[in-house]
């Protein structure tokens, strides 16, 4: 029978460790304060290192806690990170999204920066500052970079905050071996989504939507050892899940892969979910990278990048893009199916139905369909917001479903 109105918004039968507030996916106060507590405090990755393969290479960064950032390799080849903010008058320093500058010099006044974010030129500094002034004064403000995990580069806002290792402990350790060469991103896609950054890591975060994938329920679903696999929890919110050998000959269209990884089994998929909103998912023979970037409660850009060895011959790199390109390119399947589900999940929420709860219920002895993965993350999250999931604005007068 269908719910009534009353019905609907009825606490459901769980634990409250089982559900949240829908409204922590729109709410704009919990979105600015998501940005202070969690993504401000949190280890973030900008880029990878093949991104800035020359000396003076840059990209600049969208911080998820609001704050734009360069990412540069100085002339002698360490990568650092500054605000994209002119100490003057706070305009921005670069613009294109990639480049190369020997120096990075504000388009307003011309105040001139080095790659080490030493101030090197003030226009005309003696006429008007005089020695009250000078190019000491003037320097970037530095955050705190770490290069690790796969090559990847790291960023934290917080200069109290602890150690990417620390940060990280022990969950990554399913991919300790495989991370351990060095890579190469051959891929990268932006998509930005209508939808709330906490919703896209949900997905990735539980597999039970893997029905709405015909690929993986033909690939994985459907082959022994998919129900086994076991969910993972770790300090600061991060999770793993176990691996599997996917058969992707199962699937119409498809073949084996020729090309693996090493320390990888042959078919191996391990995945890796990084609090707040970062994804490591290696599958076979290819890496790929997700990155969930805020920018409002209903407004996400998703970053993915493919990887693969730096060390692959040309047959080999071409034989890992078009197994990315099959499942997660331009003309994949998988992430389009995954960009139509987060979308959809957001535009019910955003347009104001009377839908109270969100809930993360299933439980299965923590294997692959248990919504553990979602919970370890919401425990985390309300640790962190000092606010329970189920209840973020404290106002809630729960009541059992009749």
């Amino acid at each position: 029978m269908a719910k009534t109105a009353k019905e609907w918004i009825k606490t459901p039968p769980f634990p409250t460790s089982h559900f949240v507030d829908s409204r922590i996916y729109t709410d704009e106060t919990l979105f600015k304060e998501e940005q202070e507590k969690i993504f401000n405090k949190s280890w973030i990755i900008a880029c990878h290192e093949s991104e800035l393969p020359g000396a003076y290479d840059y990209r600049t960064f969208s911080h998820p806690g609001g704050a734009p950032l360069i990412i540069v390799k100085g002339e002698d080849l360490k990568i650092r990170t500054f605000y994209n903010i002119c100490p003057h008058r706070g305009n921005t320093l670069l613009y294109d999204p990639v480049g190369n500058a020997k120096r990075i010099t504000c388009i307003f006044h011309a105040w001139m920066f080095d790659t080490k974010g030493n101030c090197v030129e003030i226009s005309r500094s003696k006429q008007g500052y005089q020695d009250r002034y000078t190019c000491e004064n003037a320097s970037l403000r530095e955050v705190r970079t770490e290069i690790g995990y796969g090559g990847f580069v790291w960023v934290n806002v917080d200069d109290n905050a602890c150690t990417l290792k620390e940060y990280i402990g022990d969950s990554m350790s399913m991919l300790e071996e495989q991370l351990s060469m060095p890579l190469e991103v051959f891929h990268y896609h932006k998509a930005i989504v209508d939808t709330n950054y906490k919703l896209w890591h949900d997905t990735n975060s539980e597999f039970y939507h893997d029905y709405m994938h015909y690929f993986n329920r033909a690939t994985g679903m459907m082959q022994p050892g998919y129900f086994d696999r076991k969910y993972t929890g770790y300090p600061n919110g991060h999770a793993s899940v176990g691996s599997m050998e996917i058969k992707y000959d199962a699937y119409q269209g498809s073949k084996a892969r020729s090309v693996g990884w090493p320390g990888l089994a042959p078919g191996g998929w391990v995945l890796i979910d990084i609090f707040p909103g970062m994804t490591f998912n290696l599958r076979t023979s290819v890496l790929r990278m997700d990155t969930a970037i805020p920018l409002g409660p209903n407004k996400l850009i998703i970053e993915f990048r493919g990887l693969g060895l730096k060390s692959d011959t040309p047959e080999q790199r071409a034989e890992r893009i078009r197994d990315h390109n099959f499942i997660w390119g331009p003309f994949g399947r998988n992430l389009h199916e995954d960009l139509l589900g987060v979308y959809g999940q957001g535009k019910a929420m955003r347009e104001g139905t009377d839908s109270k709860w969100v809930i993360h219920g299933r439980e299965e002895n923590s294997t692959i369909h248990d919504e553990v993965g979602m919970r370890h993350f919401y425990a985390e999250w309300s640790k962190k917001m000092n606010r329970p999931a189920f209840n973020p604005l404290g106002d809630n007068k729960l009541t059992q479903a009749a």
